[in-house]
């Protein structure tokens, strides 16, 4: 590759119109500026689709990928390797790609073998450890990053140690408008001898409209033929999840105010010819926004070049854009503050119109046509000095490279094994059995499914129904009185028993701090919260050491969303001693146990106390979790390497010959989940080995070399006999073997993301 050549081919890397979106429209424009800007410069657009099925693209869309399909990340990657682009501009929003921060976009940008230039249109002061690494990395593979503010430039240096050589400081385009007389639009409107005030963008709460209008009765006392226009769609995330509320709520406030007359909402997303006139009308731009970590904002620039005069609240972008008296700012939320700043340019014509040409006169430095011209040279720098990525060879890899392939996740069994009450316990083959009801175990856990599932990205509308219903039933089951929860219902949804068993207390715990701290389902999270406070005090009630293991598991879960609850951090210290003190009693060199006997579910116990190592500093705790776990592993090996549980026909008693029949699915799930806490605990690639061996086994590398799992009915068999497999397929085992593969695809989606190597592995999001 001739790296000092003239650019021929730009391929562009972001979302696209007609996705409702500021990147689809910066995406947009900035392609278009290139081609009128350099029109023997072929170019085309490979969009991320946040839908499945994508958009209706114009023709300049060649490929696409779905946001949170990482295999389709890679098969981008190959494509633009041989569509003989010379550079890749890519537009980088957080929110826009998959995986944890993003990260799914660098499993792309690992496989191309083309200089890379990233615009970054959000740079954060204070990033969470995933968001600091996704933009180190993007950093690393950049040959050229493009910034829009002097603050971002200053910020990848300082916070993400980025060399300021790779740096190029390009301000946001914007349309080449003339300067002119707001009174020469307003007919078209309607608003002839009116003030007029507009703010426009995508409708989110972190907009600050409320603040303006708040502002607006003491402006209208002194201007009565003042108009607000709020321009632009809700935003279509916000609308997904909680349809039109926050409009709503503005125009209950203008209602509420006395101020509906002065306002006028234009719920829709414009095109530029439509933003041209909407910014022409406007007498004074306002974005009234409530954070101060904005580096970039899209919609200050345009109004900002089209000659506004423009009142802001001082976000970054907007401190540096309008500093020496080429703009008002107020305070955050300040809305006395607002009012006085619109009064006082509405009194003053001669300072607001200097203001204006101030602002104009800058504005022509930042056109699309110039834009372009900086870009093409970003370009440029980057064919002259590409990473080392960019100019390395094609990669084959070999299968120690490659990342463990996981089944697909199917729920076809998990559906068909449930009713509207809850989760069948048993099933003949892949048939439900009606006659044993159902259990508060099995519905726990398919409510953890289903928020594991929801984290992986899996289609929503399958997974709430089944998660609503999961969670009624464990409602049914929770007795107010005695703060517990019954188990066993029959198939004619009559209690079997007045309380259930100490197990499946602990498994209801776990199953309410899970939905308290992973869901997204905002309902059915403050739902787990408000139960898990309401049944966490029995806990300690509790005899059985794997109650206390349960319990601590739904602890941690609690502890993402809600980690300064004392009670529950009380409960965690107390049942950490706990474990600890038997352990210290009945462990000696040879038998680093808990119990002097292996039985079920053993992996939960140095599970648990890994945990709370980790997330509560508990030294011991931690070093007995990995002694115990590491032996456990150990007995639990074949001589041919492969994971052979503990039998539940007679278990294993200290000192007598262990049972290795019949094996059950259970204590593959609780290795997997125990060995990948380990791995992100201690960095030790060992344990992240011995997860694969557990998880092997649903799939056949096990004492019969029989796979459990049923790729047909996506249902998991019952156990391993000494000469068969159990062709059963319950309750217990389909969730066991979902929840393994979730939780070890949750994991590998991360490694593949981040290029994590052995021995390097990702932290939890705990």
């Amino acid at each position: 590759m001739n790296l000092t050549s003239e650019i021929k081919k730009v391929a562009f890397i972001g979302d696209y119109p007609p996705r409702q979106c500021g990147i689809a429209t910066f995406t947009h424009d900035l392609r278009g500026a290139m081609a009128l800007q350099y029109p023997d410069v072929e170019s085309f657009v490979v969009p991320v689709n946040d839908q499945a099925g994508g958009y209706d693209y114009s023709s300049e869309v060649r490929f696409e990928f779905g946001e949170n399909d990482l295999d389709s990340y890679r098969r981008t990657a190959d494509y633009l390797n041989f569509s003989n682009a010379d550079v890749v501009c890519l537009q980088h929003e957080y929110g826009i790609y998959g995986g944890a921060a993003g990260s799914f976009i660098l499993a792309l940008l690992r496989d191309l073998r083309i200089p890379l230039v990233t615009t970054l249109h959000t740079i954060l002061e204070n990033p969470t450890s995933d968001q600091r690494r996704v933009l180190k990395e993007l950093g690393d593979i950049s040959s050229r990053l493009a910034v829009m503010s002097e603050r971002g430039k200053k910020m990848l240096q300082q916070i993400y140690e980025i060399p300021v050589e790779k740096i190029d400081l390009i301000p946001h385009g914007i349309l080449d408008t003339a300067f002119s007389d707001s009174n020469f639009y307003k007919d078209q409107f309607g608003v002839e001898g009116k003030q007029v005030l507009l703010t426009f963008g995508l409708l989110s709460p972190n907009k600050g409209i409320e603040n303006v209008l708040r502002a607006l009765p003491e402006v209208v006392k002194k201007f009565p033929n003042l108009v607000y226009i709020i321009l632009g769609a809700t935003h279509p995330n916000l609308l997904r999840e909680h349809g039109d509320a926050y409009r709503l709520s503005l125009e209950r406030l203008a209602q509420d105010l006395g101020i509906k007359r002065y306002i006028s909402f234009h719920n829709r997303f414009v095109d530029v010819e439509e933003l041209k006139i909407f910014l022409g009308v406007a007498d004074i731009y306002i974005t009234p926004y409530t954070n101060a970590a904005q580096t970039t904002s899209g919609t200050l620039a345009y109004a900002f070049g089209s000659g506004k005069a423009i009142i802001s609240t001082p976000y970054w972008h907007a401190e540096e854009l309008l500093a020496d008296g080429r703009g008002v700012l107020v305070p955050f939320g300040d809305s006395k503050a607002m009012a006085q700043a619109i009064i006082g340019l509405l009194q003053d014509d001669n300072r607001r119109n200097a203001m204006r040409k101030q602002a104009y006169l800058l504005g022509r430095e930042m056109i699309w046509s110039k834009t372009a011209e900086h870009y093409m040279e970003s370009f440029r720098r980057a064919r002259r000095h590409p990473t080392n990525q960019s100019i390395r060879r094609l990669k084959v890899r070999t299968l120690e490279e490659e990342r463990l392939e996981l089944p697909e996740l199917r729920l076809d069994h998990l559906v068909r094994m449930s009713d509207s009450t809850g989760m069948y316990q048993h099933a003949i083959y892949s048939m439900p059995d009606f006659s044993h009801g159902y259990c508060t175990d099995d519905n726990a856990r398919a409510l953890i499914s289903m928020v594991l599932l929801e984290e992986l990205e899996m289609e929503e509308k399958a997974l709430h129904p089944l998660a609503e219903t999961y969670a009624s039933f464990m409602q049914y089951a929770f007795d107010p009185e005695a703060k517990r929860f019954k188990n066993f219902m029959g198939f004619d949804r009559h209690w079997l028993e007045t309380q259930g068993s100490d197990d499946s207390q602990g498994r209801a715990l776990w199953a309410l701090g899970t939905c308290a701290g992973r869901s997204r389902h905002h309902p059915l999270q403050a739902w787990a919260a408000q139960m898990f406070e309401r049944s966490l005090p029995t806990a300690l009630d509790l005899p059985s050491p794997r109650s206390w293991a349960y319990t601590l598991l739904g602890i941690y879960e609690y502890f993402r969303r809600f980690n300064g609850d004392r009670m529950a951090a009380q409960a965690r210290d107390e049942l950490t001693r706990r474990l600890i003190e038997i352990f210290e009693k009945t462990a000696t060199d040879d038998w680093p146990w808990f119990e002097a006997s292996l039985s079920y579910a053993n992996a939960l116990l140095p599970h648990v106390l890994i945990l709370s190592g980790r997330w509560a500093d508990n030294r011991s705790a931690f070093e007995i979790g990995l002694r115990s776990l590491r032996w456990l592993t150990s007995v639990q090996k074949s001589a041919q390497g492969h994971f052979r549980p503990i039998g539940s026909i007679g278990f294993y008693t200290r000192g007598e010959k262990r049972s290795n029949f019949d094996q059950q699915p259970i204590e593959a799930h609780c290795t997997v989940s125990a060995c990948l806490e380990a791995y992100r605990s201690t960095n030790d690639s060992h344990w992240h080995d011995e997860a694969k061996i557990a998880f092997e086994w649903f799939l056949g590398r096990n004492d019969l070399g029989l796979s459990l799992y049923d790729p047909k009915t996506g249902g998991c068999c019952d156990g391993l006999h000494v000469d068969r497999v159990n062709q059963n397929q319950g309750a217990e085992s389909t969730l066991a073997f979902l929840m393994a593969l979730s939780e070890m695809e949750l994991l590998e989606q991360n490694l593949k993301a981040f290029h994590t190597p052995p021995g390097n592995p990702l932290g939890s999001s705990n």
